[in-house]
């Protein structure tokens, strides 16, 4: 199984980027899909998650600003995050569950700065 991200970088606050994560070594039509995220000194917390018949979830910090979607041809997961803020800085991770085990990507950076 492999998780790859892409899409991360350097974002003034009020700005937009979107995370890409591309599967391989699953099935992904029947995945659940998550995105997590990391702050400097925090703990791994979830940001959002999107089923296989592509309901979403969303932490309560990111409700309204980010949109978590899925492509089942491509085998990608995506995770576009606007008007963003400083608190939204630090490491992103794709996540999945797969016969019963997790399985991390291996994260993309994320700043947001002026």
């Amino acid at each position: 199984v492999q998780l790859q991200a892409s899409g991360g970088g350097l974002v003034q606050p009020g700005g937009s980027l979107r995370l890409s994560c591309a599967a391989s070594g699953i099935n992904f039509a029947i995945n659940t899909m998550a995105w997590y995220r990391q702050a400097p000194g925090k703990q791994r917390e979830s940001v959002a998650s999107i089923t296989s018949v592509g309901s979403p979830n969303y932490a309560d910090s990111v409700k309204g600003r980010f949109t978590i979607s899925r492509d089942n041809a491509k085998r990608t997961v995506y995770l576009q995050m606007d008007n963003m803020k400083p608190e939204d800085t630090g490491v992103y991770y794709c996540n999945t569950v797969f016969r019963g085990l997790g399985y991390w990507g291996q994260g993309t950076l994320v700043t947001v700065s002026s």
